[in-house]
């Protein structure tokens, strides 16, 4: 083979580490010493190292690393719907918090959160070789015991706490929803209606369950909730029928995006916030101030929720695993514009 194709082979493949270890006049065990991160290197023979490495855009084999270690220094997360603000703040902060440690994600987003779609996004994440698998489905398929999660790997599940075979990260839904209905009773309102996020959802159950709870210990009417999916939309319908009915004072949506669709709806049908009906929501999201009115609503800890999830995960990976025990997160309520006191008429 002549010089000049050797060269085009070379290109093609990318420099070895031999190349490298000619470039910076080291040995081969060198160059590997310092591309696996130990430290028993002279600074000023690792400085070269790097310098040769960066001249010959030389790249570490993380495939061939890994199976020499057994790890791949890379986290699964599967996670359902990414059009929610709660799911794609948690991804935003597992992303962060995985750089951090070192570690890459690979997102594998389930359309239907059944047990096929589920063991279909396992078994994706399986064949790309991932270290472990962070769940974010909210969905009560996670919940059963039937469901199988990939035996032998490390796993967090996020937004589900009924399980005790796993670590879980999640917010107090329950607190959250508690203090929003409090807060309704306590300017007054006889009642405070409901409008819920999906019924396979296990934080919509848990928020709808509190809100009942306290309704019916301070002995009030307790109205049937009114099923929502999350969406604007969805706020906006159920908003122009309680914009018809001027004996509901008071509503707690389950998420932000609800309750702005509610504030639409009272806005065009003449109702005022928060003058003749109040709106919480629960989320706290980024714009949730800008509403109008500001929007009163539930703060949820994303960013510590995914840190948390991470930090179980490569405790678990790293061989440092804590007890399978629930992480809940507190909630609190930020009081804004869109909650006054009960109308006297």
């Amino acid at each position: 083979m002549t010089e000049q194709n050797t060269a085009r082979s070379r290109a093609r493949r990318g420099p070895s580490l031999a190349d490298v270890a000619g470039h910076a006049g080291v040995s081969t065990q060198t160059v590997s010493r310092v591309a696996n991160g130990l430290t028993n290197v002279e600074p000023a023979t690792r400085d070269r190292v790097l310098h040769s490495m960066q001249a010959l855009g030389y790249r570490p084999n993380r495939a061939a690393r890994a199976l020499r270690s057994g790890h791949f220094r890379s986290i699964g997360v599967v996670m359902f719907t990414l059009s929610s603000y709660g799911n794609m703040r948690t991804l935003d902060a597992i992303a962060v918090s995985a750089a951090r440690a070192g570690y890459s994600i690979n997102l594998v987003p389930v359309e239907h959160p059944t047990q096929q779609d589920v063991s279909v996004a396992f078994s994706r994440l399986l064949e790309q070789a991932v270290d472990g698998i962070i769940i974010v489905i909210e969905a009560h398929i996670v919940d059963r015991a039937d469901v199988e999660l990939p035996p032998g790997l490390s796993v967090v599940v996020i937004d589900s706490t009924a399980r005790a075979d796993y670590p879980q990260v999640d917010t107090d839904q329950a607190q959250g929803a508690r203090l929003a209905t409090e807060h309704l009773l306590a300017l007054g309102h006889e009642t405070v209606w409901h409008i819920s996020g999906p019924a396979d959802s296990y934080s919509a159950t848990r928020r709808a369950q509190s809100w009942r709870s306290v309704l019916e210990e301070a002995g009030r009417p307790v109205p049937e909730p009114m099923l929502g999916d999350w969406s604007t939309a969805a706020g906006y319908e159920h908003g122009k029928t309680i914009a018809a009915h001027p004996e509901i004072t008071a509503v707690f949506a389950a998420n932000d995006q609800m309750a702005l669709g509610v504030l639409r709806a009272l806005h065009e049908n003449g109702r005022r916030v928060p003058e003749d009906i109040s709106v919480v929501g629960f989320d706290d999201m980024a714009e949730s101030d800008s509403f109008w009115p500001p929007l009163t609503t539930v703060h949820q800890e994303f960013e510590a929720t995914g840190h948390r999830a991470v930090e179980l995960l490569i405790a678990e990976i790293e061989s440092r695993p804590e007890p399978a025990a629930a992480t809940v997160l507190p909630t609190r309520l930020v009081v804004r514009a869109s909650t006054g006191q009960a109308p006297t008429h």
